[in-house]
């Protein structure tokens, strides 16, 4: 007889175990999505997993009570039969009291953990949502009848904490840490395509990044002037095509607005010729440290697709489009029109000729290197820029560093601007190893 009750016990304490993991481990929204589909054990397993301090100390009331109607029921009681049988042997019979006890205690501990815990608990982290739905109702009773206990117990603990100036931490729900390695381990077992795992880690990117960081500079803006004639605003628009420009009266600090080009070009087709004013735009005018992914919001609500970029001063930094973030999300689609695209070229000697222009993100991504020194500190946005910065100076042709054993030289100078680097990999083997 109490063989059968510890074993009822033991069957009682994995409940409360399996119980325990499900519900904490059960996925929040498949539960929500089953409660909106009128689940009404859904419902009751979100809410006890929504209070884990009260549904915790009731399991651990639960389980507490097991352990000791076990030991009541268990130990002596248990024991004495078997050290009567093994007095019979009278080569153990001085020690059979210790014996049967002991065998008793290893059969009561192998099958509390066998069937008290560690079975329960594979099962509940196999199907959590089930198990959880399926406990929910006997759980959130006892939770009640436990209730004043439970409340004295959580008074008693905050007491003790708060004797040890322990403070509750602040509730992170998830973080972005924790999205990235979900959205990783999804993309191993297939849950996610590759592309829909990198598209994720670049928004979390573009979110850190200012439109700095991914701007066209100043001196690469191509504008048209309202002045100019149809004739040189054609030859310009032929000599540089793209989706739109900036008008500008004489300067670019003057930016008055901005045109799209096939709707200009339209125009001009049509016989009626150019007409700057009759497509001029309202520009959308940030400052230079608005975040990527809050000019994608005010690229939404105004309906312009090229901003232009100020600095404190109101003078013209940059231009960005919405192609632009983009591109910085879903990654370089290259076409035929890109033969002047930013770009990596690794040649027949093993070293890289790589533009000033190319985004440290992008030569980090390529080389597989973490980190740059001073890429925090410093206001360089490309590689051009993190030569200026370890040269300390605006460099000419020829000048070079070396850095972790990889030597950057400048081999093309666009005026002040670094046009082109090489740069030659290490010839130590474990140092071509870290790249």
């Amino acid at each position: 007889m109490e063989i059968l009750i510890i074993f009822i016990l033991v069957i009682i304490n994995g409940i409360f175990a399996m119980a325990e993991i499900a519900i904490i481990s059960a996925r929040k929204y498949k539960l929500q999505q089953q409660a909106n589909e009128g689940n009404i054990n859904a419902k009751i397993s979100l809410n006890l997993a929504s209070s884990p301090n009260k549904f915790l100390s009731t399991i651990q009331i639960g389980i507490t009570f097991v352990g000791i109607f076990a030991g009541v029921f268990g130990g002596a009681k248990i024991a004495d039969p078997l050290s009567f049988y093994l007095k019979s042997f009278e080569f153990i019979a001085p020690y059979s009291d210790i014996i049967a006890l002991s065998i008793v205690v290893l059969f009561i501990t192998y099958l509390s953990l066998i069937i008290g815990e560690l079975v329960p608990k594979r099962l509940a982290l196999a199907y959590p949502e089930t198990i959880a739905n399926l406990l929910a109702r006997p759980m959130i009773v006892i939770s009640e009848i436990t209730s004043p206990l439970v409340s004295f117990l959580s008074i008693s603990t905050d007491l003790v904490l708060n004797l040890l100036r322990i403070r509750k931490p602040e509730e992170i729900l998830i973080s972005e840490e924790e999205v990235k390695t979900l959205i990783r381990e999804g993309a191993k077992t297939g849950v996610f395509d590759i592309v829909e795992k990198d598209i994720v880690e670049r928004t979390f990117k573009v979110n850190d990044k200012k439109v700095k960081a991914l701007m066209t500079p100043r001196n690469e803006i191509q504008w048209l002037d309202i002045d100019s004639s149809n004739k040189a605003i054609l030859d310009k628009i032929a000599k540089n095509p793209q989706p739109s420009y900036p008008i500008c009266r004489r300067s670019l600090d003057k930016v008055i607005g901005v045109v799209i080009t096939e709707d200009l070009l339209t125009h001009h087709l049509r016989g009626d010729g150019i007409d700057l004013l009759k497509f001029l735009q309202k520009p959308l005018l940030i400052p230079e440290n608005t975040r990527a992914l809050k000019l994608l919001e005010l690229f939404k609500k105004s309906g312009n697709h090229l901003a232009i970029i100020l600095d404190e001063y109101g003078s013209v930094q940059g231009l960005i489009s919405l192609s632009d973030i983009i591109k910085a999300i879903v990654g370089n689609i290259p076409s035929s029109e890109d033969s002047d695209e930013k770009e990596i070229i690794k040649l027949k000697d093993g070293s890289w000729l790589i533009d000033g222009l190319v985004n440290i993100d992008e030569f980090k991504e390529y080389f597989k290197i973490k980190n740059l020194p001073g890429e925090k500190a410093s206001n360089f946005h490309t590689i051009g820029g993190f030569v200026v910065s370890r040269l300390n100076k605006i460099p000419k042709e020829g000048d070079y560093f070396e850095w972790e054993g990889l030597r950057f030289e400048v081999v093309d100078m666009d005026e002040n601007r670094v046009d082109k680097v090489m740069l030659v990999r290490p010839v130590n083997k474990e140092q071509a190893s870290d790249i």
